[in-house]
């Protein structure tokens, strides 16, 4: 093994064996090498320098990627969670989730109001979730689950429910379609008592999570894959260059929002409340690179959790060096 080599391998296994809490048996399945390869490349890593606390990478780890795309988007805070790329998007999703959940613990506090965004990201953030008793703290649903074909009260219902369970706090449903047929049974609704008891606590927010929702991603978005679109949605979608979606409300290539017909009849919030609030979105998946782009061109979150080979995908398709 050339000397290049080992030192690529070594940052590999570091990287699973301390930020991913990986066994040596795991590292090994997963590297196909024998378990005592994986503990003399980890000596190695120790013994080069490559490990301290944090893992050096000496051409591109996640910690430069997460300043380059804070200091080009003007954003609070990025985490990019280490991946290997053979694994596949739907690995690299689940460990986006378990690091965002466990995150989570560390932002989401008693007497705190949490927004979430239900979609196939958020249900993989709430299997992974570490129990927390918090006081007179709140979870709300930002979006509607029904389609023509199912009310999909179920799936988002599950996920705020976990959450709300997790942290001993009181969940918030919000049983209405994600679109309506017409933005005038919509604007009835909203009138309601019931409903503008659910649009107050979305405005009162302290804390929103959420993902980007691509409808050609690896790991399909819900809202996609789930019949909540029809083909005349997709038609308008096309013509508008729709780069994803926020809570089923859609948005531009270059992250504007307004005058999109759909959006007048989404039930998920005007996202300018993702502009003006704190919220850390979550996003795994290459497909999503597009849409990550114009969401953060747009200001649309303050926190980024994302995995590395998206990460590095943003930075190399939009970045400039």
């Amino acid at each position: 093994m050339e000397d290049t080599d080992k030192y690529i391998e070594a940052i590999q296994a570091a990287r699973m064996y301390y930020y991913q809490n990986m066994t040596t048996e795991a590292i090994a399945h997963e590297l196909n090498m024998s378990r005592s390869t994986v503990s003399r490349l980890l000596s190695f890593a120790r013994q080069k320098g490559l490990v301290d606390i944090r893992i050096i990478d000496p051409n591109e780890h996640p910690q430069q990627l997460e300043q380059k795309i804070m200091r080009h988007f003007k954003i609070k805070r990025v985490q990019v969670v280490p991946v290997p790329n053979i694994v596949g998007e739907a690995e690299w999703l689940e460990r986006v989730a378990q690091h965002t959940a466990s995150y989570l613990n560390s932002i989401f506090d008693s007497n705190m109001i949490l927004g979430i965004a239900w979609g196939t990201t958020m249900s993989a953030v709430s299997r992974h979730l570490l129990p927390k008793t918090t006081h007179d703290a709140q979870i709300v649903q930002l979006n509607g689950a029904g389609n023509t074909q199912t009310m999909g009260i179920e799936y988002a219902s599950e996920i705020i429910m976990r959450l709300a369970q997790n942290y001993q706090a009181a969940a918030h449903l919000f049983p209405v379609p994600t679109y309506f047929d017409y933005p005038e049974t919509k604007k009835a609704l909203w009138e309601e008592g019931s409903i503008r008891r659910i649009l107050n606590l979305q405005q009162r927010t302290d804390l929103l999570l959420y993902s980007i929702g691509a409808v050609n991603a690896g790991i399909p978005s819900h809202v996609y894959s789930g019949g909540y679109l029809e083909k005349k949605d997709y038609a308008e979608l096309m013509k508008e260059h729709i780069a994803g979606d926020i809570a089923t409300v859609f948005f531009r290539d270059d992250g504007s929002f307004g005058g999109i017909p759909i959006n007048e009849r989404a039930s998920g919030p005007n996202l300018e409340l993702f502009k003006k609030k704190y919220g850390v979105c979550v996003v795994s998946g290459l497909a999503k690179v597009k849409g990550l782009f114009a969401a953060l061109t747009g200001s649309l979150m303050k926190e980024l959790i994302v995995d590395e080979p998206t990460a590095r995908q943003l930075v190399d398709n939009y970045i400039p060096i």
